[in-house]
């Protein structure tokens, strides 16, 4: 009896299932992007155009991100992990037919992903740029002068990219020759002559290693601040304690003011160059101290709704829980550290071509954590999807923290600075687009070096047993000693008919076998970030967390400036506080120079 129209519908039910859980991801990440954007920019100075520009590029990366743990489902959903073959329904029509649906996936997402970075990200950062008030007031700024300015040095970035592309076209194949001795006909069956798919690999190519050298100081340093952060999340002063020292400190000021204004009573006209200098410099420091004494009471919850009290309180009750987060986040960092060395130097060590196909592994010779958790967690559906999702969502967040930690430079000059409710406009969009070539380098990083036979194979096994019948495939239900892993060399013949490999780890073999030049970059530069993580590790432990008032000052003062001259509510608040004879208990921004009850 032909069971094929019975198996069918639950082939197509299980990976409906994976793509329905992809769709809600992507809504989730949705509101992530939304929630990000509007924490991190400033409230201030903002532009529609540049709000959703972010948020519609960060929502497309994180799911181009979140893709891979899909591509890996799926791939491992074809095949039955505990008999070793092919599932009845997953004819190579239907598995065709999935990777087909995933590669236009991923060329559609990598394609809008390229789009926003090298198009739109640009034109609306010139956008930005040209916008000049006074110009616009004197009516000489209109908006088609504006656009054709933006437009005109966007086509600068369109131009780079048709010569990048053209160069793929034209540059000569890279030899191949190296390799003829080596068992690499499976991965040369993955590649095409195309000069369409060749130019398309070096442009990838290269996008990839411009991200992993971002990869190597961002991720880096971000993978051990980000666990830090979370230990240390505990000020160095409380606000209650900043509070009273600043009050104490204010009261001192204005007591030595009174002294002055005591000793110059009816001569303040006359008063001495000295004193004239001291008062200056106390009327200076006393609208510093006060400006302090409202980020205390902010921080405080005073004067603010009763939602943000409770949050307040909240965030401190649950402070030790944080800690216990970071503690975490931080033996999970040294775990990858741990994993991603060991797989470095069984690379190097132990590649069947070395720089000659990107430091391709035969197979895992060393014991590697993160792997097996990973092929072991496969065995309880869909832990190990859940734990990969997990671990990409804390590299890219760890990403953010080393952009924020070490801001957009130049070399050793400091273009932009990134904070939360402080970050100009300029710095979201160039961050959006470093943070899209991070993704590529995660990507890379997680395929090759953290768990590079689960992410290439997935939960995918082979039989070794020998078959019943000549031709049948063999079975291992009975022979579990027989079942094998699949692996990136595959020499058995009967393997190569039963594993699949995942669509991004095709992605990057092709590229590493067509351009061995990047696949050697991409390799090498994972020393570097490992090296950087442990310096940045090392340090952040030994560091103790300092109180930086001067710090605290600045933000005051930007967010007193920018609130005189954006913050309408204050007006009003002023006003009313006017008209009633009543100054609010925390002062809001009004006030220099008054007593208040603090």
């Amino acid at each position: 009896m032909d069971t094929t129209p019975m198996v069918a519908p639950a082939g197509l039910l299980q990976t409906s299932l994976i793509w329905v859980a992809y769709a809600i991801a992507v809504a989730l990440v949705f509101l992530v992007a939304v929630i990000t954007i509007f924490t991190w920019q400033t409230p201030y100075d903002r532009s529609k155009l540049v709000t959703t520009v972010a948020i519609i590029s960060l929502t497309s990366l994180l799911a181009t991100v979140f893709l891979l743990p899909v591509d890996i489902a799926l791939v491992s959903s074809t095949a039955s992990a505990s008999r070793g073959t092919k599932k009845d329904w997953a004819t190579p029509e239907r598995i065709d037919g999935i990777l087909n649906t995933l590669k236009i996936v991923y060329y559609s997402l990598y394609s809008f992903d390229a789009l926003l970075c090298l198009v739109v990200i640009p034109f609306a950062y010139f956008w930005y740029e040209e916008h000049d008030e006074v110009l616009e007031e004197e009516g000489r700024e209109t908006w088609s002068t504006r656009f054709a300015q933006a437009l005109k040095y966007t086509i600068a970035f369109i131009f780079l990219v048709i010569i990048l592309f053209l160069v793929g076209f034209f540059v000569p194949a890279a030899a191949q020759d190296h390799g003829r001795h080596l068992d690499l006909d499976y991965f040369r069956r993955l590649l095409t002559n195309n000069k369409g798919e060749k130019a398309l690999s070096f442009g990838l190519g290269l996008l990839v290693t411009l991200g992993t050298l971002l990869y190597v100081l961002y991720t880096g340093a971000g993978l051990a601040l980000l666990p830090v952060s979370f230990i240390k999340s505990a000020p160095s002063i409380s606000a209650p304690q900043l509070s009273a020292t600043t009050a104490s400190d204010l009261e001192r000021n204005r007591e030595l003011q009174r002294q002055i204004e005591m000793r110059n009573a009816g001569r303040i006209e006359a008063m001495s160059q000295k004193d004239r200098r001291e008062l200056d410099l106390l009327l200076r420091e006393e609208r510093t101290l006060v400006r302090r004494q409202r980020l205390a009471a902010e921080a405080r919850g005073e004067g603010q709704s009763t939602i943000i009290r409770i949050w307040t309180k909240t965030q401190a009750v649950f402070r030790p829980l944080k800690l216990v987060g970071g503690i975490l986040l931080l033996l999970l960092s040294v775990i990858l550290w741990v994993s991603m060395l060991i797989t470095a130097i069984d690379k190097a060590a132990n590649s069947v071509c070395k720089s000659h196909c990107g430091y391709i592994l035969g197979h895992i010779n060393v014991f590697q954590p993160v792997n097996w958790v990973f092929v072991k967690a496969a065995k309880v559906f869909p832990v190990d999807y859940i734990l990969m999702a997990f671990l990409i969502l804390f590299l890219f967040s760890s990403s953010i923290t080393g952009i924020a930690a070490v801001g957009i430079r130049f070399l050793w000059v400091k273009l932009f600075q990134i904070k939360k409710g402080r970050t100009a406009p300029q710095a979201l969009l160039i961050a959006t687009v470093m943070q899209a070539l991070i993704i590529l380098a995660i990507n890379y990083a997680v395929v090759n070096l953290l768990a590079p036979q689960y992410a290439m194979y997935g939960t995918q096994t082979f039989c070794q047993a020998i078959p019943t019948l000549p031709g049948a495939q063999p079975d291992c239900k009975n022979h579990k000693d027989m079942l094998r892993p699949c692996s990136e060399s595959l020499t058995d013949p009967l393997a190569k008919d039963v594993c699949t490999p995942t669509v991004m780890s095709t992605f990057l073999n092709r590229i590493v076998l067509n351009w061995p030049v990047f696949g050697a970059i991409d390799f090498w530069a994972q020393f570097g970030f490992l090296t950087v993580f442990l310096l940045v590790f090392v340090t952040s432990l030994i560091r103790t967390p300092r109180l930086d008032l001067s710090e605290i000052d600045e933000e005051a003062q930007a967010d007193e400036e920018e609130g005189l001259l954006a913050s309408t509510s204050r007006r009003f608040g002023a006003t009313w506080q006017d008209i009633t004879g009543r100054a609010r208990r925390t002062v809001g921004g009004q006030g220099y120079g008054t007593n208040s009850s603090n």
